[in-house]
């Protein structure tokens, strides 16, 4: 075996151990978690296939997002900007760079916020104390590898703030993230593992979890047909039924196994144009049990690209209270 051969091997495993056994630790933790918002999706693309993709293979910065090793298929110099509609008065986005850095390696810069605009200030009375804002946002540095001609790895590291009236509270985490992509059959395997960290300020005297999430997830062509099937299995170290709000007293085995799944489907006529849907039984069930069964779960978009512009345009449902709709442009200088 040659010298780098081993080398690509010894990395690789490396990778693998860091990313995928250290999270299995963390296996049956129920407990609710703070910053939320980092299960948003960042991507017209991503929220069109059903909220969550790791694993389509794109010329799309606001795809690292969902998985750090996806960096190694954005061009140089790749700049985009993501906006998401969310409850009423509230406002999500994000921006990201991508830059190649020699052979192999590619790294990128990100930022994502959630602003929710003016909320009155009241007390348990009743009375007004006035007006007060919230905020979440956290601030992201990636990097890629490419280990082999079919392997990748990347990893992110995130500074996370948030502030609701006076209170606040600050944390870091990293996300690990592994792909394999066989261009010839248009077969791309993805693992990730999300906000590995924690808090280093709380909002109270108690220190809370991050939203921690085991993902894993493929996508496939078929053939010489434009379509491209991804599917995405989510929350792999969360599988008891307490973790779900219920519309029934008692959940089935099977029910619960679907929660995990997000499924996806691209058609793509032209390299220029596609058209995507996708459905989450996650969000599905938990807009049923919210009280809202309208288009629960599904998810619409489309999206364009004019030499070095593209634009993606989706349509989901995140919240009772309003549709979400998400626009991404980017643009490689």
């Amino acid at each position: 075996m040659k010298a780098e051969t081993k080398e690509t091997m010894r990395r690789l495993l490396t990778f693998l151990c860091t990313g995928i056994l250290i999270p299995i630790s963390l296996w049956g933790q129920e407990s609710t978690s703070v910053f939320d918002f980092l299960s948003l999706p960042t991507s017209a693309h991503a929220t069109a296939l059903g909220g969550k993709n790791i694993s389509i293979i794109e010329d799309d910065a606001s795809l690292i997002f969902q998985n750090p090793a996806l960096l190694s298929s954005v061009s140089h110099n790749s700049m985009n900007l993501n906006f998401m509609t969310y409850m009423r008065g509230t406002k999500t986005g994000s921006a990201s760079f991508v830059r190649i850095a020699g052979e192999r390696g590619t790294w990128g810069t990100g930022v994502q916020f959630v602003g929710y605009g003016d909320i009155t200030e009241t007390l348990e009375t009743g009375e007004i104390l006035g007006e007060t804002n919230a905020l979440d946002m956290a601030i992201s540095g990636m990097y890629s590898y490419n280990f082999s001609e079919y392997w990748s790895g990347g990893a992110t590291g995130k500074i996370i703030y948030s502030k609701y009236a006076g209170y606040s509270s600050f944390a870091m985490a990293v996300d690990l993230g592994l792909n394999y992509y066989n261009e010839e059959q248009d077969l791309s395997l993805s693992a990730v593992a999300a906000n590995l960290g924690g808090q280093i300020k709380a909002f109270g005297n108690k220190h809370e979890r991050l939203p921690f999430n085991l993902q894993l997830g493929f996508s496939k062509s078929l053939g010489h047909a434009p379509i491209r099937f991804s599917v995405t299995m989510i929350d792999l170290t969360r599988w008891s039924s307490k973790y779900y709000y219920h519309v029934e007293k008692k959940v089935k085995g099977g029910r619960i196994l679907m929660n995990h799944f997000d499924l996806g489907i691209d058609i793509i006529p032209m390299k220029q144009f596609y058209v995507a849907a996708g459905y989450s039984f996650r969000r599905a069930y938990e807009m049923v049990a919210a009280g809202s069964s309208h288009a629960a779960g599904l998810s619409f978009g489309a999206g364009l690209n004019v030499k070095k512009f593209k634009f993606g345009l989706a349509y989901a449902k995140y919240h009772v209270s309003a549709p979400t709709l998400a626009f991404s442009a980017s643009y490689s200088l």
